[in-house]
């Protein structure tokens, strides 16, 4: 049988490649999280305070990121008003 005889396949586009990630995101990380647990050695299970540290690592990377992104945003708009405030007032002449 050829594959041009199955229904669809003649037709069918290519799957989108999608560009590789720069970083990982709390999804990937709980992804990950739960493959290691489906895998992990039943005789010698990972210790739960691990899996814990991991999880506040995360949490306390990811508050950050978060916290870096409102500062940038507050800054950005410090530095318009200050410069709307510079155009609105005439230098002084000397």
């Amino acid at each position: 049988m050829a594959i041009e005889s199955i229904p669809g396949i003649r037709n069918a586009e290519p799957a989108a490649i999608k560009p590789p990630k720069q970083t990982l995101d709390q999804t990937d990380f709980l992804a990950l999280m739960t493959a290691q647990l489906k895998n992990q050695d039943p005789t010698k299970p990972v210790d739960n305070t691990e899996y814990v540290a991991q999880m506040a690592q995360f949490s306390t990377v990811s508050g950050i990121a978060e916290s870096n992104l409102k500062l940038t945003d507050i800054a950005a708009k410090l530095d318009a008003l200050i410069a709307a405030q510079s155009a609105a007032t005439p230098l002084p002449q000397e």
